[in-house]
């Protein structure tokens, strides 16, 4: 076995003018200025996106790169690919490499669906029959027969991505570097993508994949490197990584993502007579919830601390799903609960909700108290919370609930009745 993929002490630095983009005379004319007012001052501001990053992948080896948000996971891919150089530092790549970094990358706007297929196989170094032979596969897969011969520039985000994963996991590549760009499609590509990528297993394929989603990384990736501040933070099993990554973070857990401190929390706004301040996620007896299920019940307690004297205060939370799409909104007036005072001290107030009828998936919480007015915020804090609705049998029918089928699902029977089926199409007794 060989090493298809080395990076030897890789560093990249990027140095952030201070001077604004010219783009119109006006920009132009104030960089002049600030360059004359500030000659002596220093005009850039260097940042390390990678320090001296080592690793090296067996040929057929899936890996997959976590870390936050600028911790250098893209930056790493980019370099792999020749996007970018490194500052300092060598790679050495045995293959031909195969990049998904962003939607639509390598795609010319102004070529058709099918003339993009075969640029981006020319780019791999294949031949036109080799491309040919696999175009069918390629447009089939990706879902865009009727668009094929229709510019790059008019299909949605989507359209793009599809057919930029389908080329890429199509194409004879021996290497393969993807950026968590699934997200754009919908939920039923988005599973065949996975599949496609959980097959590449046993076909020899040397993968690497950053994602944010730690399931789909545990599923894919026997192997995990966890990037943090540019620098690899551990390198091993993925079970074992993910859970060393999400222990930094208590609020992040499973484990812990049922209680959450609020008191520390930095992104509040609001004139601050009250202040929430710890959120837990319980059951109906009061008993913290360990894992949470669609149509589970659940009772929200949200503890607060009153500074001065208040005034018919009014609690709201909202969730919304990943990508910002509302999905609730709970309040305390909504409910016709009011309260005509609350005095200085602590306290806590619990919304109980019979049955959390939303798909399998994660969502965000935002909370926040206003007074007489609605306008006025005593408090305010935004996605300051997160809680993963786990896959639920509720209807005992193995069937479960999938998040491909809507946001919300919501419980009903079914009654079939003899009379007005035709007889021998419907079996009552099992279609109950």
């Amino acid at each position: 076995m060989f090493n298809s993929v080395v990076a030897e002490n890789i560093s990249k630095k990027y140095e952030i003018s201070k001077f604004q983009k010219e783009t119109q005379f006006r920009d132009a004319l104030i960089n002049f200025a600030k360059r004359k007012l500030f000659s002596n001052k220093e005009k850039t501001e260097e940042i390390w996106a990678l320090k001296e990053v080592s690793f090296s992948l067996e040929n057929g080896e899936i890996v997959g790169i976590i870390g936050n948000n600028g911790a250098g996971k893209s930056t790493i891919l980019k370099i792999l690919s020749k996007i970018t150089y490194p500052t300092s530092g060598k790679i050495k790549i045995k293959g031909r490499v195969a990049s998904l970094l962003e939607v639509g990358t390598g795609f010319h706007d102004e070529l058709s669906g099918r003339e993009n297929v075969y640029l981006n196989g020319s780019i791999l170094g294949m031949k036109k029959k080799e491309v040919k032979a696999k175009l069918d596969a390629i447009v089939a897969y990706a879902e865009v027969e009727k668009f094929l011969d229709t510019p790059i520039k008019r299909y949605s985000s989507g359209m793009r991505m599809r057919l930029g994963f389908s080329v890429a996991a199509h194409l004879d590549t021996d290497i393969l570097f993807i950026d968590e760009v699934l997200s754009v499609g919908d939920a039923s590509f988005q599973k065949k993508c996975l599949g496609t990528m959980g097959e590449m297993r046993t076909s020899g394929k040397t993968v690497i994949f950053v994602s944010h989603s730690m399931p789909t990384v545990e599923n894919l990736c026997p192997r995990v490197l966890w990037i943090d501040k540019g620098e690899i933070r551990k390198d091993g099993p993925a079970v074992e990584v993910i859970e060393k990554y999400l222990l930094q973070y208590e609020t992040f857990t499973m484990q812990y993502s049922m209680k959450y401190d609020f008191r520390n929390f930095f992104g509040r706004e609001g004139s601050g007579e009250i202040n929430y301040t710890g959120l837990e996620f319980l059951d109906t007896a009061g008993q913290r919830k360990t894992i949470v299920r669609s149509g589970d019940n659940l009772k929200v307690r949200l503890f607060y601390e009153v500074h001065e004297p208040v005034s018919n205060p009014k609690f709201y939370f909202t969730f919304y799903t990943e990508k910002g799409a509302r999905i609730a909104t709970f309040g305390s007036s909504l409910s016709g609960h009011y309260i005509n005072q609350l005095l200085p001290g602590n306290g806590y107030v619990d919304i109980d909700i019979d049955s959390l009828n939303v798909m399998p998936d994660r969502y965000y919480f935002s909370f926040w108290i206003v007074g007489d007015r609605e306008k006025k915020y005593f408090e305010r804090i935004e996605w300051c919370a997160r809680l993963d609705v786990e896959f639920s049998n509720y209807y005992k029918s193995g069937k479960g609930i999938d998040k491909e089928f809507g946001y919300v699902f919501i419980p009903c029977n079914w009654d079939f009745h003899d009379e007005i089926i035709s007889e021998g199409h419907l079996n009552q007794e099992n279609s109950r």
